[in-house]
């Protein structure tokens, strides 16, 4: 790739201090030609450029303790420019190319290496950020897939998913590492996991290593896309493959590193290394750890067991109990029965030291490893590993009080929190350069290195007001261009905007906010909502393929947009927008030019949210339920700078146990309009019968859910209210923009630099 990093077998080591040549890079910089070449062809000579002396001169230290960080996704966004950033050089190379007739930004057109879903991908990819930029020793572990998660369009109004072949443009900034590929066996064939090593730069370099599986066309799938679709056997199997492919290989990878610095006596291994599950799709390396120490090291099974448990780390990210991982007996024998039989003894071994903690029977059942046929791959973790952590307080109390209540009674020093973070290098300092030359001007720049430094904000926000106004609007005017060009919209730049920009699902509520806007409209024109500032709203999501009910949602949201923006009697007011194939980049644009966040999940199912976390470092008030990291947020910038509404967890609680009548609140006349605006022909949904799910889910319940299981029509009203209440607290007003400045002034404990300490103070080097 051009590129010319230290030949040991891994990036990941410390730079000992040492700085990137500047110097030399800047004189091959300027040698570079530009004319007639391409943008790709630029991208991938910069690139190699860059990677060429990042990575020089690093030093390889095999007796410290390292981290490693197993994730399936990695939701890592466009490098180019991050990695010259934090290099040191994004400014250089932005001026030797405008000297050669060349604007950067025309390197936009490479787009993001897509390697994740949302925010458990896009979180990983920070914690790897923030470990480098703060000097800690952490790698990642995950899967190189050839089509990142689809690409999206919107076609009448409808999602339609086509391939991201990310890899078209080059992959300047990897590494293949030919001479380390390994063999990874299932019972039905052998795959090649052959790594490519992608450096992290920082204060160190540091690695993400993805593996790619080579093999026969079979074998190859397994690194094709990201989260096949799973409502089939095939799918299914096709899943449990790409999970213990890439466990298999970074635990294979892990051990040989050991016994090549320390000899194979691995009672010592926890000192030397500490593994974080990021949820439970990479928990079969459990169950690999101990395969491999058994049967390849003469490890005796017990040994290998407790050594595991001094090893492994878990992070649940879900209270959903769908999206905690179950595997039938037959599903893991089917391919990997060597990992069936171990899993299998590990409950054996829990059995017996439940019972003699006089344990009871139901809970033996509810922690249990192993039952009826089916792997709980949450209760391995649990049981297995040293630390469980939650990403947000009131999450990790919901694991403590319900999901994981009695594990929680034998082992509460398990338990912990660790409040997710974003890298505030990523998502103020790169996307909005405009807001971070302002903070330097009113507070210098130590934030840059230090976001606790942020705080000193608090004190000036008054007389910050003024020039924050004009960054807003810098920002708000770049982010309503792209979007207008992209797509074919005609938004007027000065409207205040709101955003929802995240996964689409069912307890995101988008929905809600659907109904939220057309409750609204339908006031802007019946003239019950006079003195309205005007307004945009945009959504940003991807459903996955499978998700019906989700994908209506979108067809529904865009059936608002059209009969909202096509209305002139109050189109100049409201306005509507679903941007197409939201992504990191669409999100660094819309986190720096909105003024309101809506967070509205219903209360105790958003374990975290790091989306909130973005929108707060830029400026804008969080319009949001009590949960997830919500309530940190209002905690800390004061619940008088932020617009709180909903019901709040001991009110959906008791509703739960008195019973829930949605049917009840179609009585009022503003719900049922928006409810029925489903069904009565106001909208279509092209005859596909989404829109009577919808419909239906609200109203008798689908699926295995009750009426209205997340509670839109209870928080419906109140949210009207709130996003109303934003609109006229805004006018434009200084008052307004404090309230901003105030949440900037204190996010920087939702920088992941804090978490990451916070993990390593913790969990990995204490």
């Amino acid at each position: 790739m051009g590129a010319n990093p230290a030949s040991d077998n891994f990036i990941n080591h410390t730079k000992m201090g040492e700085k990137m040549d500047r110097d030399k890079f800047l004189i091959e910089l300027n040698g570079i030609e530009t004319d007639g070449k391409t943008v790709t062809e630029l991208y991938n000579e910069i690139s190699a450029l860059a990677m060429k002396y990042g990575c020089a001169d690093i030093k390889v230290n095999r007796n410290e303790r390292r981290a490693s960080y197993f994730s399936i996704e990695y939701l890592i966004g466009r490098s180019f420019y991050n990695n010259l950033m934090e290099l040191g050089v994004l400014d250089d190379v932005k001026a030797v190319l405008a000297e050669k007739g060349v604007d950067i930004n025309i390197f936009e057109e490479i787009e993001d290496a897509a390697l994740g879903n949302g925010g458990l991908g896009r979180l990983a990819a920070c914690f790897l950020d923030s470990a480098a930029g703060t000097g800690i020793p952490l790698d990642g572990y995950g899967i190189r897939y050839k089509y990142g998660l689809f690409k999206q369009k919107i076609e009448s109004g409808f999602q339609v998913e086509l391939p991201d072949d990310w890899q078209r443009f080059g992959d300047p900034w990897s590494i293949r590492r030919e001479n380390e590929k390994t063999e990874i066996k299932f019972a039905d064939m052998t795959v090649t996991a052959v790594p490519y090593d992608m450096p992290v730069f920082g204060k160190r370099v540091n690695t993400l290593r993805l593996y790619q599986a080579e093999g026969s066309k079979e074998a190859e799938k397994i690194s094709e896309y990201l989260y096949p679709a799973d409502d089939t056997e095939e799918g299914k199997l096709l899943r449990l493959r790409q999970e213990y492919f890439f466990s298999a290989a970074a635990i294979n990878d892990l051990c040989k590193r050991y016994v090549k610095a320390h000899g194979p006596q691995f009672k010592n291994f926890d000192k030397f290394n500490v593994i974080q599950l990021n949820d439970t799709h990479p928990v079969i390396a459990i169950a690999e750890f101990i395969r491999v120490l058994t049967s390849e090291y003469n490890v005796t099974f017990t040994s290998a067991l407790k050594i595991a448990k001094r090893t492994f780390a878990y992070t649940n990210h879900t209270v959903m109990p769908e999206a905690l991982e179950c595997w039938k007996e037959e599903q893991m024998e089917k391919i990997l029965p060597d990992i069936s039989d171990i899993i299998k003894c590990i409950s054996v071994i829990q059995d017996r030291e439940l019972n003699g903690m006089l344990c009871s029977d139901e809970e033996i059942a509810e922690m249990a490893v192993y039952k009826h046929g089916v792997f709980n791959m949450a209760n391995l973790a649990v049981y297995v590993c040293k630390s469980v952590n939650g990403v947000a307080k009131l999450h990790t109390e919901i694991l403590k009080s319900e999901l994981f209540k009695t594990a929680y009674e034998y082992y509460p020093k398990k338990f912990n929190n660790k409040t997710n973070g974003v890298t505030h290098r990523r998502w103020l300092e790169l996307c909005n350069g405009e807001l971070a030359a302002m903070l330097d001007k009113y507070i210098g720049n130590g934030w840059r290195r230090d976001m606790t430094e942020i705080g000193e904000l608090n004190g000036k926000t008054e007389q910050a007001a003024a020039d924050f106004q004009v960054v807003k609007q810098t920002k708000k005017s770049q982010l309503i261009k792209y979007i207008n060009e992209r797509e074919g919209t005609d938004i007027a730049d000065n409207m205040l905007v709101y955003a929802q920009v995240k996964r689409l699902h069912e307890y995101k509520r988008q929905l809600m906010t659907a109904f939220a806007i057309l409750e609204i409209y339908n006031g802007l024109k019946d003239g019950t909502i006079r003195d309205f500032y005007p307004s945009v709203f945009i959504f940003g999501a991807k459903s996955a393929p499978s998700y019906k009910r989700a994908k209506a949602i979108i067809k529904f949201i865009n059936e608002i947009a059209a009969k909202v923006n096509g209305d002139k009697q109050t189109n100049k007011l409201l306005k509507v927008v679903f941007v197409t194939d939201y992504n990191v980049s669409y999100a660094e644009k819309i986190v720096a030019g909105a003024d309101v966040s809506l967070q509205v999940s219903t209360v105790g199912t958003e374990a975290s949210g790091t989306g909130n976390m973005k929108f707060m470092m830029n400026g804008a008030v969080t319009c949001g339920t009590m949960d997830g990291a919500n309530i940190e947020i209002v905690e800390r910038a004061g619940e008088e700078n932020n617009y709180i509404f909903g019901a709040r967890v001991e009110e959906i609680e008791k509703l739960n146990k008195e019973g829930y009548e949605p049917v009840k609140l179609l009585e009022d006349p503003a719900i049922k309009a928006a409810v029925n605006s489903l069904i009565d022909g106001t909208f279509t949904d092209g005859g596909t019968g989404g829109f009577k799910d919808l419909y239906d889910s609200l109203t008798i319940g689908a699926s295995w859910h009750k009426p209205d299981n997340y509670f839109v029509l209870t928080d419906l009203q109140p949210y009207v209210q709130t996003l109303l209440k934003i609109n006229s607290d805004y006018k434009g007003s200084n008052s307004f923009a404090v309230k901003q400045l105030k949440n900037i002034a204190n996010s920087a404990y939702f920088s992941s630099d804090r978490t990451i300490k916070e993990y390593a103070d913790d969990i990995w080097f204490k």
